[in-house]
């Protein structure tokens, strides 16, 4: 169980990640190594043989595993990723790469995303260690390179080359799920990912005749990919139900008292104010364009202009966004993937989600737990691949207007001291009994 040194090292192992500074700047520009040693160091303590992994020279894995005391049990996965993304100091009231601890709350880059489930798993497994004790289960425990670009260093390369340290693994947990959001009516909700949209980063390119900016050009490639973009980021997707938005649907109404009419769902999800945002991002697939490139000097018109869209699909989706999106760019503009990832739909009626459920609120009786799916992605989808359905549970307290999701990837991230101690708890609680 989660002791009094377990709530003092899980706010001191958060400070001592975000001092080491793993910021992916994608395209093989990171350096977990530091982290990932300081991980296994942590894990050693515990008694536990942790391996480190590298596909690229300086992109660390660190992999462990736990005996549980069933061996006739499958095997649950407990990953938490070691990268984050970019920080401007200029912009942040701490230097984001501090640690800082200030008036109960530890400030910097990853204490939400996600340095802060790291030190939980290591607190955990500490103090089990301490107290002689064990899981049920066999837990594997995986703390990743890349997640914030392709993972191809991180948890794709671990599936693809050391699926055998994962036997017997059928359920993970890892970020995004379990934390209190505030309705702003006085009611706590704790929503568990059971699901996250597909990723499809896409290339858009336009070709043409390139010639003088002074001459009438009918086959401009600025102006047909305008075109194209213009009508993607127009486009209306139709709403598509997953089990899992319409298992959040039906029990968000339940709490406020609103018939579940799914035939209706805009309508519906209008009714549910501000808990409407546990959902609204997930009825749908969606293309949104990001970046655009063109020319060189503004006489001459470019015989190539390129743009790139971060496209989602739902689980279920991906031939309807395909299909769409060779409709919305038309003949004259071409699209390939840059980077694809599978959707993934997990069961919200299994024993695991049950268990995580009991497990807030135990520790959070007065919140509410729901099903939602996660309108991004996490290296789930790489670990899918060996069969291991994800969920995301990353449990933490939050007080009234602490915006959880606005500080992913934000100016000023932070998380307070006793969000940490609850996660621990809750952790503690649900690992033990999964």
């Amino acid at each position: 169980m989660a002791d009094a040194q377990a709530l003092d090292e899980v706010v001191g192992f958060t400070s001592d990640l975000i001092r080491i500074d793993t910021t992916n700047r994608g395209g093989g520009d990171c350096r977990e190594r530091p982290a990932a040693e300081y991980a296994a160091e942590q894990l050693a303590g515990a008694g536990l043989e942790p391996v480190l992994l590298e596909r690229t020279p300086g992109r660390t894995n660190v992999v462990a595993r736990i005996e549980g005391t069933d061996p006739a049990a499958d095997a649950l996965l407990v990953h938490g990723h070691l990268d984050v993304v970019p920080a401007r100091a200029e912009d942040w009231s701490v230097h984001p790469f501090s640690g800082e601890v200030r008036d109960g709350v530890v400030w910097g880059r990853g204490a939400v995303d996600m340095k802060n489930m790291d030190a939980m798993i290591l607190a955990v497994v500490r103090a089990w260690a301490r107290q002689g004790l064990r899981p049920r289960r066999d837990v594997v425990i995986a703390f990743t390179a890349d997640e914030e670009a392709s993972a191809e260093d991180g948890s794709g390369f671990l599936a693809e080359q050391h699926a055998g340290l994962f036997e017997g693994c059928t359920e993970g947990i890892s970020e995004s799920g379990a934390y209190t959001y505030h309705d702003g009516a006085g009611r706590q909700i704790y929503p568990i990912a059971a699901g996250e949209r597909g990723t499809a980063w896409l290339r858009l390119s336009a070709h043409g005749r390139a010639g003088h900016g002074s001459r009438v050009n009918r086959e401009n490639a600025v102006t047909r990919l305008a075109a194209a973009i213009a009508r993607i980021g127009a486009h209306e997707w139709p709403v598509r139900l997953t089990p899992t938005v319409r298992a959040a649907l039906t029990e968000l109404s339940a709490l406020y008292g609103i018939e579940a009419d799914l035939r209706d769902v805009d309508a519906l999800v209008d009714k549910l104010g501000p808990a409407a945002r546990l959902a609204d991002a997930t009825l749908r697939n969606s293309a949104n364009p990001t970046m655009l490139e063109a020319g060189y000097k503004i006489n001459v018109i470019p015989g190539e202009a390129v743009a790139h869209v971060d496209g989602r699909y739902l689980p279920g989706g991906e031939e309807e966004f395909r299909a769409t999106l060779d409709q919305l760019t038309g003949p004259d503009v071409d699209w390939e993937f840059q980077h694809r990832e599978v959707a993934l739909q997990s069961p919200v009626d299994s024993p695991a989600f049950a268990a995580m459920r009991a497990a807030v609120e135990e520790f959070a009786p007065e919140g509410h737990v729901v099903p939602f799916c996660m309108p991004g992605g996490t290296d789930a989808k790489q670990f899918s691949r060996l069969g291991i359905t994800g969920y995301g549970f990353s449990p933490l307290k939050l007080p009234e207007g602490f915006d959880y999701n606005a500080l992913f990837h934000g100016v000023d991230e932070r998380v307070p001291v006793e969000a940490l101690h609850f996660g621990v708890r809750v952790l503690d609680r649900f690992l033990r009994s999964a």
